[in-house]
């Protein structure tokens, strides 16, 4: 009987899980067949774009040509006049028109008939390029009778400047040329010559060209009559038109394409040609009459989406072989139940023990800082499940204070993994770097190198310089910070997107600054906040964000984060949190340290200058209750380094000047000396050798020695284009 029992509920689940692989392969091709459609819609609308950009940058680049050819002509048109009394003098003008704009073949000046009788009936000085020289010749004569050309008709008609058709200029260019043509006129306002500038149009086939990103891509160019200019085929050029080509297609479409060409439309379609489907994107050359098109197969838009969908057809017939294999192993190992629910109890307690060793890795005592009054943080993290993806962490170094925030990509034991690589990339790159944007760029690129598991993340670093409240700051896709003061409605800091860490290497990240004015609070989070949904799957949101943010802002920074906390926990209610929640608040108080002094001094580059140095550390010392002992070394300290300052930065004969700003604390002094000069270091420099005699040591080296003697602690950075050097002495 048991064994009865057992075989009727060994088929049940067999038939449930064979229903389980039928919805599964029906779901699987529904996705494949949805992706792929999205994609293919994707694709598409790129090459789209892509055969248009390429049509907008030609007639930019072409618009440009023209521009650079009509303000020559324009600009010699006077000089006809100036010359007629000598007609063997216009021949001048037209080397000197063809010499000075490298875009011109040739240039003429075309008169009526007979208008210098003594000349004949066609005078027309004309000047061309003939390899690295400049020839000139009579042009007009039976043979070339340019009396009746179209380039001299039109504009002679007109009286309006005018570009012509292209043409193969026999008798004059000998080449595939267009020709831009202005009136000279008379007092009267009457046409007696036109002055010309021939264009080759050689240039025109390597400009339009092939499309590099589809190679069995083309790209042509019609003139306004329809006659193919750039065409695959040499033998078309100027010989067949547009309509002759798809007057020998089956397809109507292609015809509407070249009667939107002539018409000067743009759009796109698609055309059969030779049996195959193309794409089609066409636009006007402005001011030309010229129409663009590109042509672009199907097979080669669609080509890689194919492949993909028949690899990932592959992958669901895998996944279904693979499926029916587990159900298999699922049924014979029934009776292996109750091992595999010990070994998920001894791994949810590795869980545990992992979440407690990641959560032991984040900066967890607050306040973190507890003697300075100048600055208040609070962070938390809130995991979704066991273990987390998020991160946050801070340091100060410099009187700066370093600090980020993360998410990465995905949940669980791999997400927490990447976590752990990213702190530790933070900690080891801001301990030598000072600018957020290299520091981005460097864990960029480390993890860029390492991510096999195609994980990113998304980053903010900010570096604040605790002396003045100057932010500068650097964002890789995470979401924009919050600046909260007391009494003012909170914004979001203005940020760059830029890539995630792990995406691209060498990414170009930009770096920002900003003022934070002194109270405020930088409140910085992960999108398990703004993405917090409640059983309806509303999400919490950026508005409520911000009027919490507001509501909060004039409390303590552990109450501020509590009450968002409090705010979120209230929105989803009994909904499960889906995401992890991070957040960390920073609140700046200018000045709040426990004596509160700052003092600057801005010198001119005069050594003369270096006197009032001692002034201002007298009145640093009255203020701080110095003794006048550590005020004179402090004196020597800051005279050997402001001169090196004042004698070497600056070239010579320049004018410059030397910041001095100190910071006067109960328990240090801290100085900054800042200069625009040349990039130097002076930390680098080699002290002095004191076992030599005086006479014996070479010039150098015993200022900076004096420096770091003095100072309990001295280092240099170059930053916006400026030398910083920092000086500490305790107290």
């Amino acid at each position: 009987m048991a064994r009865q029992k057992f075989n009727k509920a060994t088929v049940n689940y067999v038939l449930q899980g064979l229903a389980l692989v039928i919805v599964a392969m029906i779901t699987l091709e529904g996705t494949s067949l949805v992706q792929y459609f999205f994609s293919r819609d994707m694709m598409q609308e790129e090459a789209t774009l892509r055969a248009q950009s390429r049509i907008n940058t030609t007639n930019i680049q072409i618009t440009n040509v023209m521009d650079q050819v009509e303000t020559a002509l324009d600009n010699n048109l006077w000089s006809v006049h100036t010359i007629m009394a000598k007609p063997d003098s216009l021949w001048s003008l037209t080397q000197r028109i063809v010499r000075n704009n490298d875009f011109i073949y040739g240039s003429a000046i075309a008169f009526v008939e007979n208008y210098f009788p003594e000349r004949g009936y066609w005078f027309s000085p004309y000047s061309f390029r003939n390899g690295t020289q400049i020839d000139s010749v009579q042009l007009g004569n039976e043979e070339y009778d340019y009396l009746k050309k179209e380039w001299f008709v039109k504009p002679l008609e007109s009286g309006e400047e005018y570009w012509s058709e292209p043409y193969f200029d026999t008798g004059g260019g000998e080449k595939l040329m267009t020709t831009f043509c202005a009136p000279v006129k008379d007092v009267d306002g009457k046409v007696f010559a036109i002055l010309t500038a021939d264009v080759s149009l050689e240039w025109l086939t390597d400009l339009v060209g092939d499309v590099e990103e589809y190679p069995g891509a083309f790209s042509m160019l019609i003139s306004r009559t329809g006659k193919l200019m750039v065409s695959p085929s040499p033998a078309f050029v100027m010989k067949t038109t547009a309509q002759e080509i798809t007057a020998t297609l089956d397809d109507m479409t292609a015809a509407d394409v070249a009667n939107s060409m002539l018409a000067g439309r743009s759009g796109s379609a698609s055309v059969m040609y030779k049996g195959e489907k193309e794409m089609v994107c066409y636009a006007p050359i402005e001011r030309t009459g010229w129409s663009m098109a590109v042509i672009i197969p199907y097979d080669e838009v669609f080509g890689e989406i194919r492949k993909v969908n028949a690899m990932v057809r592959a992958l669901q017939i895998l996944g279904v072989l693979l499926l029916a294999f587990i159900l298999y192993l699922a049924v014979r190992n029934q009776v292996k139940l109750r091992d595999v629910s010990e070994k998920k109890n001894l791994i949810e307690n590795e869980l545990h023990i992992a979440r407690d060793i990641q959560m032991s890795m984040l900066p967890k005592t607050f306040p973190p800082y507890p003697t300075r009054k100048d600055l208040e943080m609070y962070g938390t993290v809130i995991p979704a499940k066991e273990v987390s993806g998020d991160l946050y962490d801070f340091h100060i170094h410099d009187e700066r204070l370093f600090f980020c925030i993360g998410d990465v990509s995905g949940k669980g034991i791999p997400a927490s993994l990447v976590m752990a690589t990213t702190q530790s990339l933070f900690r080891m790159t801001s301990a030598n770097e000072h600018s957020p944007a290299r520091i981005v760029a460097a864990m960029n690129d480390s993890m860029v190198e390492a991510n096999e598991s195609n994980m990113f993340v998304t980053f903010f670093v900010g570096v604040l310089d605790l002396t003045n409240g100057h932010l500068r700051y650097c964002n890789a896709g995470h979401n924009a910070p919050v600046v909260m003061h007391a009494g003012e409605k909170a914004r979001l800091l203005e940020v760059e997107s830029n890539l995630p860490l792990g995406v691209m290497p060498g990414y170009p990240y930009h770096e920002q600054e900003t003022e934070i004015v002194s109270g405020e609070s930088l409140f910085l989070y992960t999108d398990g906040l703004t993405e917090a949904e409640d059983i309806h799957h509303r999400l919490f949101g950026e508005e409520r964000m911000l009027q919490t943010a507001t509501r909060v802002a004039s409390a303590p920074v552990d109450e501020q984060l509590k009450g968002m906390e409090e705010a979120v926990r209230n929105h989803a209610g009994q909904a499960e949190q889906s995401d992890d929640l991070t957040m960390l608040v920073v609140r700046f108080v200018l000045g709040a340290g426990p004596m509160g002094l700052r003092r600057s001094l801005t010198l001119h580059n005069d050594i003369r200058q270096i006197s009032r140095l001692a002034d201002f550390v007298t009145g640093i010392a009255s203020e701080s209750g110095i003794d006048q002992a550590t005020a004179m070394s402090l004196n020597l300290a800051l005279e050997e380094a402001v001169s090196n300052v004042i004698l070497y930065a600056y070239p010579e004969g320049t004018e410059g000047t030397v910041d001095v700003d100190a910071a006067i604390w109960e328990d240090r002094i801290d100085f900054r000396i800042t200069d625009s000069g040349r990039p130097f270091d002076p930390t680098l420099s080699v002290g002095p050798d004191l076992t030599l005699k005086a006479e014996e040591r070479p010039i150098g080296g015993l200022g900076i020695y004096l420096v770091k003697k003095i100072m309990d602690h001295v280092s240099y950075t170059r930053e916006n284009g400026k030398n910083i050097l920092s000086m500490t002495k305790n107290r």
